[in-house]
Formats: C-alpha cells, structure tokens, sequence
C-alpha cells in the first residue's frame, strides 16, 4: 500500500510503498476512509526542532482519520468488523498515576499515534482497540476524522460555564474555530473572537461569532472594553500569541476563568498574574482531550445535530496530494484540509 512517510530526518514527506500492516493481540485494523490534517503533520513536514527530537523515521504520518474496522486481533471485546471509528491519537499506559487518577490525558507514558508509531495517512492503520473510538452512523466519515481536534476545543470549552456566558476566543486556528461551534452549540449567551487572519475572521462569521476583532488593526483592548464593560465569564486562548494573555487578563470579568490551550513558541511568556490574582480569575491549563468524558461530550453534541463543523473544512483532497496540502497550509489561508484515502 502506499503511505505518507517520513523517510528520513529531514524536511519533506514522501509517498511510499509500505506493507499492509497485520492485526496485533488487543489491535485492530482499520480502513481508512478519511483523515485530516494537524499542526502537528505540519511541524513533521518542516522537521522543526520538536519533530527532530521527537521523530525517528521511517514513521508513516497522521493522526486525524476515520474508517471502519476490517478486523480485531486477540482479546478484542467492544469492537466488531464493520464498526465505524475514529481516531484518538494518545496511546496510554494505564498503569501510571495519572491514568490510575482518571487523568489518562497527562499519562506519563503517552506514545502518539503518527509519532511514536505508524499513523493513518495510509489505506490501513493498526491501533489500539481504545484508541479507536466507535462512532455514530450519523456523523460523515470527513467530519469523524477531525474529532481528535474537535476534541481539544470541547475539552477547553467545557472547563467552565458556557449557558447564558460571555465568552472571548482568541486564535481562529481551526481549534479555535471549532471552539466557537461548542460555545453556540451549549448556549453561550455570546461569543468574541480575536484574530489576525481575514480568511479565518470570515470562517469564524461561518461558525457563529458574534463580534470579530482583528488585533493587527483594530485596538482589541478598546473594542472589548467597550462592547463588554463587564467582561466576559471566560476567555478561551488558542492562538499561543503572547499579546492575547495580557487581553485575556484583562477582557476576562472578576471571577472568571481563562482556559489557555495554545502553544507559544518561546517556552518563558510574560503575563500580568498579580491582575489575575486580584480578580480571583481562574487560570487553566488544558491539553489534550479527558479519556474519555469529552469523547461522550463530543460525541453527543456531533449525533444531536446542534454542532455543525462543516464550514471550518475548506479543502478537500486526495492524501497522495499532501504537498500540495501543505504548501497551502504554510500560506495560511485554508480552515481544516481533509484527505480522501482510498
């Protein structure tokens, strides 16, 4: 079969004939019908310092897929041939405190799915039998495949009260995008969002945002200030620029909660904590998605019908076509890229 592998420790991908991977005791095997593109596939492509130090080709790539399940190795018991899964890309060990505690998303031992091993830009996968989540008939296999991602801006979202809330966005990466779905999808009173992409603004009107600034012209601070003099109940950060934890500080209401997300390229931020303190705002930090309670949280939302991210997929192409993928990521102006595998 041929697969999207990093061949070697260097920027670039390569199409390649790998074999067809065989089923494994407590694994199954899984067609994939579609799967999508992360920061993280960008940042392999690139061969940045995190991929170098984390890489060790040959690795076949992607973590955002979705198929059906073509077998079940030895000592399967929930999973059948035929089911419809998707994908969670943190394998866990089961055994450390975290995952002992319900905390298997901090596990200590977490390999990733399309990092540490063989992932899913090919026509078959082998994963573990957890890491393939059963989904509802109802959701399309392009939308299954993203609900790694979804997973992270339900996670973030649902750390705090979202009914009848004011809530401040900033990034509209597609996290962030998907994001404002949640928030209107559970009845967030508003939403905000800050970013400094036009095409991204637009996908955000798409999505439902009630008031979009753009931080490059626009004064944010003033804006916010002036439309939300009692701040907002809370302000989801996803754009890992430093500039957005000072608004955040700010934007957000007396006892408020930020729920910080984004990654920021220097590991040492500066952010107006004795602010924070003296508004008592509750600061979190969120990774990854609970294993499993935003799976169900998300999985409801998708089968009611009430979040609806198709207008964040602006792309679709075939996965042999993934350069051609990431040159138009690098440009910045695409919503979520989804490959067709067959």
């Amino acid at each position: 079969m041929k697969a999207i592998v990093k061949a070697h420790p260097a920027p670039g991908v390569e199409l390649a004939e790998v074999p067809e991977p065989n089923v494994r005791p407590g694994h199954v095997k899984v067609r994939v019908q579609y799967a999508s593109i992360c920061g993280t596939d960008y940042h392999i492509y690139a061969w940045d310092p995190w991929a170098a130090g984390r890489i060790r080709p040959p690795r076949i790539i992607g973590h955002e897929f979705a198929g059906i399940v073509e077998e079940t190795g030895e000592g399967v018991e929930h999973l059948t041939e035929g089911d419809f899964v998707a994908s969670e890309s943190h394998i866990t060990c089961g055994e450390c405190k975290q995952c002992l505690s319900g905390q298997r998303h901090v596990c200590m031992n977490t390999r990733l799915i399309g990092v540490d091993v063989d992932g899913g830009f090919a026509p078959y996968v082998v994963i573990p039998e957890a890491n393939a989540r059963k989904t509802d008939a109802s959701v399309s296999p392009e939308i299954a495949c993203m609900q790694d991602p979804i997973g992270n801006a339900v996670h973030t979202a649902f750390a705090g009260p979202l009914t009848d809330c004011d809530i401040l966005i900033t990034g509209m990466g597609p996290i962030g995008l998907f994001a404002v779905g949640v928030c209107k999808a559970e009845g967030a009173k508003s939403v905000a969002v800050t970013e400094i992409s036009p095409y991204r603004l637009k996908l955000a009107e798409k999505m439902g945002a009630d008031l979009m600034i753009n931080p490059k012209e626009q004064d944010a601070e003033h804006i916010l200030c002036r439309e939300y003099p009692l701040g907002f109940d809370g302000t989801l950060e996803m754009s890992g620029h430093p500039d957005a934890l000072s608004l955040a500080v700010q934007a957000t209401r007396p006892g408020g909660r930020i729920s910080l997300l984004g990654l920021f390229a220097e590991p040492k931020v500066q952010m107006p904590l004795n602010d924070a303190i003296l508004k008592g705002l509750d600061v979190q930090c969120i990774v990854g998605r609970r294993l499993w309670e935003t799976w169900d949280q998300m999985g409801r939302l998708l089968s009611s019908g009430k979040l609806d991210v198709s207008p964040i997929v602006t792309h679709h192409l075939h996965y042999t076509e993934f350069v051609k993928a990431m040159e138009m990521i690098s440009k910045g102006e695409t919503g979520k890229v989804v490959f067709e595998v067959s």
